[in-house]
Parts: C-alpha cells; structure tokens; sequence
C-alpha cells in the first residue's frame, strides 16, 4: 500500500514469502489441492497489475489508481477475504481491519494474533474458516436512524460497511458465504488458483519495475468480460491520476 490516502479503498499490494503459504502444506502441494477442494465456496482471486505483470515492489503498490482501490471494495465488500500475514501488515494500521469483510490471515506464526483478524495456520484451514459463518468487522459510518412508529419501539441504526477505520462487529445472517476472495501476496495466490473459478484484474497500462508478479494464467482461464468492453483496437479508462486502466474478469473455460 502506498500511503493512507490510497487505503481510502483498502486494496493490498502484492506481498510475496514465506509467512502467507501456513504450514504444512507448501503451495501446489497435494495436501492444500485436497483441502480447498473440500471448500464448498466458490473462491476467487483478486489483483492490480501493470502491462508487464508487477503486482508489487518492497511491499507496496508501485502506482496510485484510486479507482481500482475502489473497485476492490466493490467487489470483496460482505464477503471474507483470505490474506498472507505480510498482506495484512502491508494495509496501514487504521484500515485494518477492511471494513465489511471478515478478515482473515495465513500466516506460520503460531502466537501471532491482531485485532479485526481470524488467523489460520495453513491454506486449508484460512478456506475452512472463510466458508463459516460469522461477524462481518463493522465502521464507524453510520446510518440515519428510523423512526419510530407508535406503539412500536424505534429501530436502532444499522452501521454501514466502509473503508473507514473498523470498530466493533456487525452481525450478519447465519449463513456461509457465496465466495472467499483471495487478495495477496503472490505466494498465496499461486497456492490457491488451481482451485479457484474466477479472476478480477485490474490492467495498467504502463511497464513499472517490481519485485513482485501476477499468478501465470494458463489456457483454463478466458476473458470474461472487460470494462471498458472489449473493442479494437483496446480501450482503456483514464484515471484522475493519468494512468490508463482496463477492468478484466476471468472465468475458467
């Protein structure tokens, strides 16, 4: 993450090493396959990454694209986000944990522990722990109150889930969720993407240098659906910032 501002949306950089993979299953190894092919719910990945495939450089995001920290709320908001321990660390203290998402970090630490965060100790157990059901972290955004109506007693306000800083806990239905989004760093997201269905990427069109890069997509991942739409030759949005940008979701064939 860049700077306070940026984690207005709360999107993480690619962070890559040893503490997002859990023990004892190392990425690709049969033990996670079969863990989160256990998972009931759908899990899909979640990235920014410039025309040459940076995600990240020292553990920050390379470029600043206000839109795209917004588009990542919009899409993971209500639902758990899976994340490695440095992916956590990378988002500035006050925006964690990310409002209106469970939280929930891999790492191998077994006495790490932060507030706002579930901790899971190997892949399978962070998928395990996001299929559950369980308080969404809350804001302290919130909303008008309803009035009463009489004789009925008045309704107290509901918080809303933002970016801002995150207090307290917002209860949410006893049900399991429709999909977990995995949103860093680069070695979970290698562990994980032979087992998820779906991709949102965000495409800069510029060439910046990183240590960090994007998963490698094989031939079982297609383009879905692009925004701006697809046309010839390629169109792109035009960030505030001066960036050009292009919202791209894969979906296996």
């Amino acid at each position: 993450m860049t700077d306070a501002a940026a984690a207005a949306g709360a999107a993480p950089a690619g962070v890559t090493g040893p503490e997002i993979v859990g023990a004892p299953a190392a990425p690709g190894a049969a033990g996670t396959a079969a863990g989160l092919e256990a998972a009931s719910v759908a899990l899909g990945l979640i990235w920014a990454q410039s025309s040459d495939g940076t995600i990240g450089r020292g553990g920050v995001m390379p470029w600043h694209l206000p839109e795209d920290l917004a588009h990542f709320k919009q899409v993971t908001l209500g639902a758990p986000v899976v994340m490695g321990r440095k992916t956590w660390d990378s988002l500035p203290p006050r925006f964690r944990p990310l409002g209106g998402r469970r939280n929930i970090v891999v790492t191998r630490q077994a006495d790490w522990a932060a507030e706002g965060a579930e901790v899971a100790h190997s892949v399978q157990s962070a998928v395990a722990l996001a299929a559950s059901s369980a308080p969404l972290p809350a804001t302290d955004a919130p909303v008008a109150p309803v009035a009463p109506v009489a004789p009925v007693a008045p309704v107290a306000p509901a918080p809303v889930a933002t970016d801002a800083p995150a207090t307290g806990t917002l209860q949410v239905p006893d049900a399991a969720p429709k999909r977990i989004w995995i949103i860093g760093g680069a070695e979970l997201f290698s562990a994980v993407i032979d087992e998820a269905d779906l991709l949102e990427v965000t495409e800069i069109d510029a060439a910046f240098e990183g240590d960090t890069q994007a998963p490698h997509l094989d031939a079982s991942w297609s383009v879905a659906a692009t925004d701006p739409a697809d046309a010839e030759p390629v169109s792109w949005h035009t960030s505030r910032t001066g960036l050009q940008y292009r919202f791209l979701t894969y979906a296996r064939r």
